[in-house]
């Protein structure tokens, strides 16, 4: 379960903000910090850093794929497994590396492998006791996929539903009533949504978030913006901080080097000051070759792109904005 939505249609219905252009001066993060106080506290407006007093703002690693390998027959890959890779990444070994590596909370995101057989991801989130959380993989077009959403939703350790859109081949049903249908129903379990796509697809699920302005849609990999085939499909994407329950991922960074990547930059910077710093959620690279010392590296190099913004600013996108959306108990 995820924090709730405060209902701004009536006031975004009556100021639209395009994703460049100021309205008398008030840029859209100014403005929306200011709709957003007069609505009461959110994960989506702005909030005192609730642990700087402590000085322990969490860490949480918004992005994680944990796989049980092809040796444990226990969790075999789907038949229509996008990919098979040849690897462990045991929860286990997933929180010895967060505990040597400073992190405190993770979300585990099912990957394709397994497709729509989430047992993997139960048993990771069993193993995780409160230290992981999960986005489940369910498909509107399989007979019987969303059959499984609400029992799962009821665990309580399950935070979103993840929608794929980058094969064109294994699209989602967009402009469907099967499509709504699942929107629906993770709305009404209380999940976000969780969209991972190429820019190119990103207008099939603009209708979604128009209509569903309650639920939280969560933007996988800042869009991945290397992939956009001209800068107005990427500039779709930036509009939708106008949508105050979108939240961008700041994920899928290069490997780590000595300074921020250039061709990454200017889109991290870009989403920055689209959404601001108090709805961008931050993913590492966590894999199967992690140490607690690859970890911490890989955090100092996310927040060499947040040079511009604050201490406090930097702890929200690392953590801290992540730990009370998703309700990990601090």
């Amino acid at each position: 379960m995820i924090s709730k939505v405060p209902d701004l249609s009536s006031l975004q219905e009556k100021i639209k903000m395009s994703a460049t252009d100021n309205i008398n001066g008030i840029n859209r993060r100014t403005f929306s910090q200011k709709a957003a106080l007069g609505f009461g506290a959110t994960m989506l407006s702005p909030w005192p850093d609730l642990f700087a007093a402590s000085g322990n703002s969490p860490v949480v690693d918004t992005h994680i794929h944990c796989f049980a390998g092809p040796a444990d027959t226990r969790f075999p890959y789907h038949a229509r497994a996008t990919y098979k890779p040849d690897i462990t990444a045991t929860p286990e070994f997933l929180l010895k590396c967060m505990q040597e590596g400073g992190v405190d909370y993770a979300v585990i995101v099912h990957p394709e492998p397994y497709q729509d057989d989430n047992r993997y991801l139960e048993h990771c989130l069993d193993v995780g006791k409160g230290k992981l959380k999960g986005t489940i993989l369910v498909f509107a077009d399989r007979i019987g996929s969303m059959d499984q959403l609400s029992r799962l939703a009821k665990r309580g350790d399950v935070i979103a539903v993840r929608v794929h859109a980058y094969l064109p081949d294994r699209l989602p049903p967009f402009g469907k009533p099967e499509m709504r249908q699942l929107w629906k129903l993770a709305a009404d379990n209380g999940l976000a949504m969780q969209l991972h796509f190429e820019p190119k697809y990103a207008s099939g699920f603009e209708p979604y978030l128009k209509e569903f302005r309650q639920t939280h849609v969560i933007l996988d990999h800042l869009g991945r913006p290397l992939q956009a085939t001209s800068p107005l499909e990427y500039k779709l994407i930036e509009s939708w901080a106008n949508y105050p329950n979108t939240i961008i991922k700041f994920s899928n960074l290069s490997p780590v080097q000595a300074s921020p990547d250039p061709a990454i930059m200017p889109y991290v910077q870009q989403m920055i000051k689209a959404y601001g710093p108090d709805r961008m959620i931050w993913g590492g690279g966590f894999n199967h070759t992690y140490t607690g010392a690859k970890y911490q590296q890989d955090q100092a190099y996310a927040r060499s792109f947040l040079t511009n913004l604050s201490a406090a600013e930097k702890a929200r996108i690392m953590g801290g904005n992540a730990a009370r959306l998703f309700k990990f108990k601090v």
